[in-house]
């Protein structure tokens, strides 16, 4: 195996806890031991096996975490090719495959990789008296909610893994693995529909969301046109026309944050990317743009909840990415974001009058400079709280989904308004836990 690895050009680089690399090196001490004597044979043996089994234990995890069943082997190689971004799977990513001396080096590396697949370990299972390789490559997962594991993962590389599988030679996977860069991409943005920002070493990471919400825009009753016009604009911006940036403004609870997620979900199969960034992270808004403006999706920049006070300036962030600053936004991306503020930031008396002096001589000005920040998203869309008759519409259509609710509807609309007067008022949330409530107490 170590023979073969040391062979790879476009995919050396698969990363310092790859684990094809830490089995490679055991499977090479195990090759060229000299050891003769027979009780430092059996500690050597013992010891090479506690390693083996230390590496098993994380492909375990990663199965786990992806979801990876039948052949962990193959599934884990698959999983290798999907996520390496390199120059050759980024390209493949945007145009496909294309004629060029790289593919020479790409077929080399995918005869390896077929290699890997049908690599033999029942030398080393019998020499070491094991049968864990022979367990991973007939695993029978324990079924559990997709909750609990990254589902688009997993979908895409079991597809990957038995097409691989099949394949006769290095010329079919090329064709295998060319087709599934340019039809799903590469790498995290690939293979991800979300992601979220850490620092790491002083620089701002994207990272995927493993888990996400299913929920569609079908699932948010009411709320009609403004579900259209979020819609026609994520339409035009994944098809490459113009589009806006877009505030969602308004009550509480209303649906603002829920129709965004649905926005993915809906439009995720058509290239859209969707990442999160809260308010302390806004200096770094330059870079994360950056880091994804050559990609082949569709990224929204997903702000929730956003407002400002007065003493803080981060919204001057944010007005220079949107517009203002000497770098062009990138046509592959926009930002989303939901308020319960109309205008942003918060605004007082003093900044409506310029009659005071003893700060500022112009308060109109100060008034404007907050201002213009909600002026740069092209689309405001308002989500207003439900009256009392959209209310019980929403809880009729929500309680109809849920069968062990026997209410009728005069009962139901009674309890929904005992409900709501104890709890927040009239929303499309207060509504949810209504029913939540309802469908808790029946067995």
């Amino acid at each position: 195996m170590y023979r073969l690895l040391s062979k790879l050009v476009i995919y050396r680089n698969l990363g310092a806890d790859c684990l094809l690399f830490g089995l490679a090196d055991l499977m090479k001490e195990f090759d060229n031991r000299t050891i003769e004597d027979s009780i430092q044979v059996r500690i050597e043996k013992e010891n090479i096996t506690g390693r083996i089994y230390t590496i098993i234990n994380q492909l375990l995890d990663v199965a786990t975490d992806y979801g990876f069943d039948h052949n962990l082997w193959h599934n884990y190689l698959a999983y290798l090719l999907a996520t390496n971004e390199n120059p050759f799977s980024i390209t493949c990513e945007k145009v496909g495959a294309k004629e060029g001396t790289v593919n020479q080096f790409a077929k080399n590396d995918f005869k390896i990789f077929k290699a890997l697949f049908d690599f033999d370990f029942s030398y080393l299972e019998k020499e070491l008296e094991i049968n864990c390789f022979s367990v991973i490559t007939n695993y029978k997962a324990i079924e559990k909610s997709s909750s609990r594991y990254n589902k688009n993962v997993s979908e895409k590389v079991h597809f990957l893994s038995e097409r691989i599988a099949k394949a006769e030679n290095e010329n079919e996977i090329f064709t295998i693995v060319t087709d599934f860069y340019r039809t799903y991409g590469v790498g995290k943005f690939g293979l991800n529909k979300a992601f979220r920002i850490r620092r790491e070493n002083g620089q701002a990471v994207i990272f995927p969301i493993t888990n996400t919400e299913i929920v569609l825009l079908s699932d948010l009753v009411g709320y009609e046109l403004q579900k259209q016009k979020l819609i026609e604009n994520t339409k035009s911006f994944v098809e490459g026309r113009k589009a806006n940036n877009v505030l969602l403004f308004g009550d509480s609870g209303t649906g603002k944050s829920t129709s965004i997620k649905a926005i993915l979900n809906e439009y995720y199969q058509e290239g859209l990317r969707m990442i999160e960034i809260y308010k302390h992270q806004f200096e770094d808004l330059s870079s994360i743009i950056a880091q994804v403006k050559n990609r082949n999706y569709k990224f929204i920049i997903y702000m929730d909840d956003l407002s400002f006070e007065e003493f803080e300036i981060e919204y001057k962030y944010l007005k220079a990415v949107i517009e203002g600053g000497l770098e062009i936004r990138p046509d592959n991306v926009l930002i989303y974001a939901t308020s319960n503020r109309r205008h942003l930031i918060r605004e007082t008396w003093n900044d409506r009058s310029d009659m005071e002096t003893t700060e500022e001589l112009h308060r109109s000005d100060t008034m404007q400079e907050k201002l213009s920040l909600v002026a740069r998203f092209g689309i405001t869309i308002n989500f207003s709280a439900p009256q009392k008759k959209e209310y019980l519409t929403i809880v009729k259509a929500l309680a109809a989904k849920h069968e062990n609710i026997h209410l009728t509807e005069e009962e139901l609309a009674a309890e929904a308004n005992k409900w709501e007067l104890s709890h927040g008022g009239m929303s499309g949330r207060t509504a949810q836990q209504f029913i939540h409530y309802l469908a808790g107490k029946e067995k």
